[in-house]
């Protein structure tokens, strides 16, 4: 074994163990003798604001991907920036994380608050945790046991988001690099990319695409005049379109049936299907949704146990946007 493939081997092992001693803690019904009703409070409050705000689905699960990735699942990107400090949220990265997202945490946080015995009992980061499943079960993905006993970051700063997060232009060998920085494997990012399946995105993120000096020609030529209808050159750069052309407002596996058809909307959803380590698990999720669905409920909790902070590493916070 050269020298490279071994130091890689020694990443990959020490983030195992880090991921696994950090988890350690995590349990269901962690809350059962402090806030028994924690979930069905959290679940309530992020029923209410979706029914206010549909866009709260999306932007609830791109918060919780977004903060996981950067410093683990610890709220850290909650944090509001100060005069003395930039926090994650305002690195250019995070700018399009929609305030919904972030308002239905401090609602559930309130919500909970509103109850003596959970007051102050319940860290922002599984609020986040329990609202995201709440969130994709309610377009359709199936319901799963989230695992609970994370505390909240003590710190946050924009400059640790710069290159942590994957971008819309990455091919697969960018991807699983991002993803087994966290100890995620290849399949785990097949099927978190498949959270694409609802949600929209920023026309400016997709104009460098459909307009380059070359077009993509991995594009669906049909979708590719869409996208140009939808989003002109000279587009508002505010614009929204949705990422799954076909069932925009459900979660389900047509995601990679769009693959399939030259329908992904950025180019790192693309690749998926045109890169040949990725295309058969394509292949497999776009004919059968229930192992897709397993597959995005395994990769969802093994996500969760991302950066986990315990004992002195964390706290439970008063205020979810701002350090006791």
């Amino acid at each position: 074994m050269d020298a490279n493939k071994m130091n890689r081997l020694l990443l990959l092992l020490s983030l195992f163990l880090i991921l696994n001693i950090s988890s350690a803690q995590l349990r269901r019904n962690f809350y059962a003798g402090i806030c028994p009703d924690v979930e069905q409070i959290v679940k309530k409050a992020v029923e209410q604001k979706v029914q206010q705000a549909s866009i709260t689905v999306p932007a609830i699960l791109r918060l919780y991907f977004h903060d996981c990735f950067v410093n683990g699942c610890d709220a850290s990107v909650m944090i509001e920036s100060t005069n003395d400090n930039k926090a994650e949220k305002d690195h250019p990265d995070n700018l399009s994380l929609a305030g919904d997202g972030f308002d239905a945490i401090v609602k559930a946080k309130q919500a909970l608050d509103a109850v003596p015995n959970c007051r102050n009992k319940v860290s922002c980061a599984d609020i986040l945790t329990i609202a995201t499943r709440d969130v994709v079960n309610i377009v359709g993905a199936p319901r799963y046991e989230v695992e609970l006993g994370r505390l909240d970051g003590l710190s946050s700063t924009a400059a640790r988001v710069e290159g942590k997060l994957p971008q819309p232009t990455d091919d697969v060998d960018k991807l699983t690099s991002h993803f087994a920085k966290n100890g995620l494997s290849l399949d785990d990012m097949i099927a978190l990319s498949g959270a694409h399946t609802i949600g929209v995105a920023h026309c400016t993120k997709v104009l460098e695409r459909i307009y380059g000096v070359k077009e993509d020609p991995k594009i669906n030529a049909t979708y590719l005049a869409q996208l140009k209808e939808l989003c002109p050159r000279d587009v508002d750069p505010r614009r929204l379109v949705v990422m799954d052309p076909t069932t925009p407002g459900k979660f389900d596996n047509v995601y990679y049936k769009n693959l399939q058809q030259g329908k992904g909307f950025f180019k790192s959803d693309q690749v998926l299907f045109s890169d040949r380590r990725s295309k058969p698990t394509v292949n497999l999720w776009a004919s059968n949704e229930q192992l897709f669905n397993q597959a995005f409920v395994n990769s969802m909790i093994k996500l969760g146990r991302v950066g986990v902070k315990t004992g002195r590493d964390g706290n439970i916070r008063r205020d979810c946007e701002a350090f006791n």
